[in-house]
């Protein structure tokens, strides 16, 4: 059964092999937002044959067909993650890694607030938010 993102690829009209439904199967797949290594990692956990070179230019191809986000946290390593219809905003625990999607109405407004008080229409943004769970926080304080 095809993936999500397999099924994208077909609808934008990239030839689908082997390797690339494994790829785009380990990114449909994947709950978090991995890195070349880690998608070359689980990819190459199901097929062997499969290069890092293959899976670098495999999400280079998914990413310019759009059917793939790329994603730069602050540490230094492009993220993925599938491109998706729904907005969404990502919260990243800057001592664990990590990420934490979330949405959130008020900001969505105050967005659209701040660019129309500028005199600007709006045809995109990114928002990525870094912190430290409270507690964790607090128990380096008493430390």
């Amino acid at each position: 059964m095809p993936s999500r993102l397999e099924e994208l690829c077909v609808k934008k009209g990239l030839k689908m092999t082997d390797q690339r439904r494994v790829i785009s199967r380990v990114l449909s797949e994947a709950t978090d937002h991995p890195d070349v290594e880690e998608v070359h990692r689980r990819a190459s956990a199901i097929d062997p044959r499969i290069s890092i070179a293959t899976v670098y230019r495999t999400m280079r191809l998914f990413e310019e067909a759009h059917v793939i986000d790329r994603l730069d946290f602050g540490d230094g390593r492009a993220r993925y993650e599938e491109a998706r219809t729904d907005h969404h905003h990502h919260l990243i625990d800057v001592d664990s890694g990590e990420v934490i999607e979330f949405t959130n109405d008020e900001m969505e407004r105050l967005k659209e607030s701040i660019a129309s008080e500028l005199g600007y229409d709006l045809i995109g943004h990114r928002l990525e938010l870094y912190g430290v769970p409270r507690k964790r926080r607090a128990d380096k304080s008493e430390s």
